[in-house]
């Protein structure tokens, strides 16, 4: 089981979901704190449902104010850059390409985009949890290859 959990986690890796710094997560985890990566990542999906809603508010104004949708994009990609958040990394970045250059088409596309791999995200780790706590305690946290 533990190697189906290493070969599950790999595959977010493979896929472009999780980056290095879930993994650097993981090594803050140990026996006093065995669940810290899912508390955070909780805390990370339980947080940014304000910023999704401030975001999808701001992008029904008429006309589009750029700055405060880059200053919610700049907080979005922050904490999703916290969890290793790869691929919704990648579409906060190019959503703010487009604040940068006023392209409220492009901003719109991409949001939609974005929300798309947070959801996928979220589901792909709530399995990987739900699995890890029935495999229990896993040794230290390795880097993937």
């Amino acid at each position: 089981m533990q190697r189906q959990l290493a070969t599950m986690k790999q595959s977010l890796f493979d896929q472009g979901y999780l980056d290095e710094q879930f993994v650097q997560l993981e090594e803050l985890q140990d026996e006093v704190n065995p669940n810290f990566v899912e508390e955070v990542v909780t805390l990370y999906y339980r947080d940014s449902v304000r910023l999704v809603q401030n975001l999808e508010q701001a992008l029904e104004k008429n006309p589009l104010d750029f700055s405060k949708l880059d200053s919610y994009m700049h907080q979005f990609k922050g904490s999703s850059s916290s969890i290793g958040a790869k691929k919704v990394k990648i579409e906060c970045t190019q959503f703010r390409e487009y604040c940068r250059t006023g392209n409220g088409e492009g901003c719109k596309r991409t949001f939609q985009q974005l929300k798309k791999e947070y959801a996928t995200l979220k589901k792909k780790l709530e399995v990987y949890f739900q699995f890890a706590r029935q495999v229990g305690p896993v040794e230290k946290a390795r880097r993937p290859k």
